[in-house]
């Protein structure tokens, strides 16, 4: 795990930007905290930070060169079965090693296999492999998207990095993308491959560049496999069959995930899926150490009691982070500064402390996330599956959304919760398949994103490029879907842009790598073979996660509603932070002054904020939060 960035420099005006190169790695030091190494010669830089986790040595330190000096590799990831990989090289013959490393290893496959090789990889990753004989780059992203990387390619220059800070540190252009700002304000965050800026891109998951003196190409080596899910059939196993390979595979990949040469340890949030990666992970690691944050102030949204008995219950070392809503509040500013492009999903807050709390006990930790995208874990899961098999029960509540419309609402109880979520479901089964499924990954319907916009913004934004990039996300619904159609467009929309950015983002905050078992390629594809009621029918959402593995867990785990990883974000705008949001970002002078947004609509939404009837407005507001942090110190104009 570490941070990376790179320059090819395709002219003296593109090599100018070279003299960057040492800014650019260091802007990623909290990424990879044990050493920094800048590889350059007269046309191209290569940066590495790196995060020591597999053979701490220096001689695993990168840029990382073969021994004929041909090939240099900057690499930030883990390839889980790099034991078996090198065999295959020394069957192959490749026998000589100067590392214990995965990097080495990588890097010797590619020597031989090309590009081919990303399809023997088990792991996650973003790199860069520099051809100096050829003059070319080669950079490829993992499967799901767990490793960030973004790019900017012009007529002078290609530059790539970790994250946007680094990119920022070459000193580009900083141009606006009011389809992104369109976005961002519907759905909270930025997806790829666009970002804040109109000239930098990210690198979509399981895509490559070739890139070589003025030449960019692109292509993609890896699909959940099949391109529409509505023609999968049947699965060709029953449901118990399913259920055991299921249970056989999990386990597998977390033993695999085990291998470390730092501290490991394991996030325990009191879920389903935190558990079943503890318990798996606790029988090949019986000194196992879990983390759990806790709300002191929060009971509706702490579940450390049941962390508490999945701990006990595996003989785990088991440490809470007990927390009050100051200590919580107290972090906003550290991640509002830290966030490069705007991104509000607020769990970030609860994922940055829990990061930094275990960095000081471990170097890695086990997380359950990716099982509710692949399995059907959401609420919004069930409320489409409710829509797709709609009858009596699913009428009647559409078509009392006038009513839904006028009753209280807000995330921070459980019937001015339940009224919020029943006038989303009425709303969404006034659509077609698509438009609920956009509809229901949002805050924010596109015409009320639209109209916080000021005249100049809704002058810049292009309106059919927006709609080219939306329909780009919903290839995969048909006029009537199903349930792997909408985890599809998950795996493509929500958790590379959202979920695992928001832990890569948060982790790598602390130098703390966190590793995913639900997300293993090989249970991935399993998973979609799949068909929808092996995942979630009217009683149970990931029905065969919890099945197979309920002899192993706590009963009390099971009937008990989900609760998300959230904060009192409703009580913090109202009362900490009202200061910062009417007399400075959210404040007339300064909406106008910038003049990206309409302030009479901004006054609604804060008008809406301080009502009786907030409802969803905190989390419109706390987008725009972020977005105003985020312009003050990243601005466009600067």
């Amino acid at each position: 795990m570490c941070g990376i960035t790179g320059i090819f420099a395709f002219n003296l005006v593109g090599k100018f930007n070279l003299v960057n190169i040492a800014a650019a790695t260091k802007a990623l030091h909290r990424r990879g905290p044990d050493n920094q190494d800048i590889y350059h010669d007269e046309f191209v830089g290569l940066g590495h930070r790196r995060l020591s986790i597999i053979d701490t040595s220096a001689v695993a330190h990168q840029p990382m060169w073969d021994e004929s000096k041909r090939y240099c590799m900057i690499f930030n990831g883990e390839i889980f079965n790099f034991p078996e990989l090198k065999k295959e090289l020394e069957s192959r013959g490749v026998t000589s090693f100067f590392s214990h490393s995965d990097t080495e290893v990588f890097l010797k496959l590619f020597i031989l296999d090309g590009e081919k090789c990303l399809n023997k990889l088990n792991g996650f990753f973003a790199f860069c492999i520099y051809d100096r004989q050829e003059q070319s780059f080669f950079i490829a992203r993992d499967r799901y998207g767990v490793k960030p990387l973004i790019y900017l390619f012009d007529e002078d220059k290609f530059i790539f990095a970790s994250e946007m800070k680094s990119i920022l540190a070459y000193g580009p252009e900083k141009e606006l993308d009011y389809t992104s700002l369109h976005t961002y304000l519907q759905l909270n965050y930025i997806p790829g491959p666009r970002t804040i800026f109109k000239n930098v891109k990210k690198l979509l998951p399981g895509e490559f560049l070739k890139v070589s003196s003025r030449q960019l190409a692109a292509g993609r080596y890896y699909s959940i496999p099949f391109n529409n899910a509505s023609d999968h059939r049947p699965s060709t196993i029953d449901y118990d069959q399913a259920k055991n390979k299921f249970k056989e595979l999990l386990e597998a990949y977390v033993q695999r995930r085990l291998i470390s040469d730092v501290p490991l340890g394991a996030f325990l949030s009191g879920g389903i899926d935190s558990s079943i990666v503890t318990g798996l992970a606790a029988r090949h690691k019986p000194d196992l150490h879990t983390f759990s944050i806790g709300f002191r102030d929060e009971k509706f949204f702490d579940e450390t009691e049941y962390a508490r008995l999945v701990a006990k219950h595996f003989n785990t070392e088991h440490t809470v982070f007990s927390l009050t809503n100051k200590d919580l509040f107290e972090h906003v500013h550290s991640i509002l500064d830290y966030i490069d492009e705007p991104f509000a999903d607020s769990s970030a807050i609860n994922v940055y402390i829990l990061s930094k709390e275990t960095r000081k006990h471990a170097t890695v930790a086990l997380s359950g996330d990716g099982a509710d995208e692949l399995l059907a874990g959401y609420n919004k899961h069930a409320a489409f599956y409710r829509a797709i098999h709609a009858g009596t029960k699913e009428s009647i509540v559409g078509s009392m959304l006038p009513l839904w419309k006028m009753m209280p609402k807000s995330r921070n109880g459980f019937f001015s919760n339940k009224t919020r979520q029943l006038q989303r479901f009425a709303e969404g089964m006034k659509l077609s398949s698509k438009e609920r499924y956009w509809r229901w990954a949002g805050f924010a319907t596109e015409s009320k994103a639209f109209q916080l916009f000021s005249e100049q913004s809704r002058n810049n934004f292009e309106k059919q490029e927006y709609d080219s990039f939306k329909q780009d996300f919903l290839k995969f619904i048909p006029e009537k879907e199903n349930i792997n159609d909408i985890l599809l467009t998950d795996f493509n929309l929500v958790l590379p842009n959202d979920m695992l950015t928001k832990v890569d983002l948060m982790s790598m905050a602390h130098g703390l790598e966190i590793r995913t078992p639900f997300l293993d390629y090989e249970l991935v594809n399993f998973a979609f073979s799949l068909p929808d009621d092996f995942k979630i029918n009217p009683e149970i959402r990931k029905r065969i996660v919890q099945d197979a593995f309920k002899e192993m867990l706590p009963a009390q785990l099971y009937n008990r509603p989900k609760k998300g990883f959230e904060v009192p974000l409703l009580k913090w705008l109202r009362k900490d932070m009202k200061s910062l949001i009417k007399d400075e970002l959210l404040s007339e002078k300064f909406v106008r002054e910038q003049n990206i947004f309409d302030y009479k609509a901004i006054n609604r939404l804060r008008r809406k904020l301080f009502s009786l009837n907030p409802g969803d407005v905190h989390a419109r507001i706390w987008a725009l939060v972020v977005f105003q942090w985020w312009w003050k110190k990243y601005n466009s104009n600067k």
